[in-house]
């Protein structure tokens, strides 16, 4: 039997509705933690059943940190509805402020461009503790830099300053679960006094 407590104590952590907590739970035999996980599942795959509908609504979130840091950013939504959500609303102003404080050079993996991936792939293969490794050693090796690589520079892979457990994308796949609606960060500019 699923406690009242457990299905209350997982929308507070998860925002999602009463019926789908507790579906989780009863899944996940009472255990929290999987249940966590199932929803974090079911929010990846909800994402990605509404990646192929169109945005026509959005906002414009402007930030600006102790006048040195200037942040814009385009979130966009499939309707006015949407954007008008305090979730939505808030969802935006947490990414403007990551973005003053974490400096992504892109929004996701797919926008860096190949010469920039090669470059830095070169530049890997390349340092000193890798000389000696086999070919398919130094391969994997560079691959998993790589990764942490594109974890520095695309927003959607950076952990969340405000809850580094989190990635960027995990916390968009989980407003798109909870809302309904294909939502995507389109675009961004940070400005920095000095650079």
């Amino acid at each position: 039997m699923i406690k009242a407590s457990d299905i209350a104590n997982l929308r507070e952590i998860t925002g999602l509705g009463m019926m789908e907590c507790k579906k989780a739970l009863e899944e996940a035999n009472g255990d929290q933690n999987k249940a966590l996980e199932l929803l974090k599942k079911r929010g990846a795959t909800k994402a990605a059943s509404k990646s192929d509908r169109s945005v026509k609504a959005g906002v414009i979130e402007a930030y600006v940190h102790d006048s040195k840091i200037g942040v814009l950013v385009e979130v966009l939504a499939e309707t006015d509805f949407v954007t008008r959500n305090q979730d939505f609303k808030d969802f935006v102003h947490d990414i403007a402020l990551h973005i003053a404080a974490s400096s992504p050079k892109y929004v996701s993996v797919e926008d860096v461009p190949s010469e920039e991936v090669e470059k830095e792939k070169s530049a890997l293969l390349d340092q000193d503790d890798l000389k000696g490794k086999s070919k398919e050693i130094a391969e994997k090796i560079v691959e998993g830099r790589i990764k942490k690589y594109f974890g520095e520079i695309c927003l959607l892979e950076q952990n969340f300053i405000k809850d580094p457990d989190k990635k960027i994308s995990d916390l968009l796949n989980a407003l798109i679960a909870k809302i309904g609606e294909k939502i995507v960060i389109s675009r961004f500019v940070r400005y920095q006094i000095g650079l």
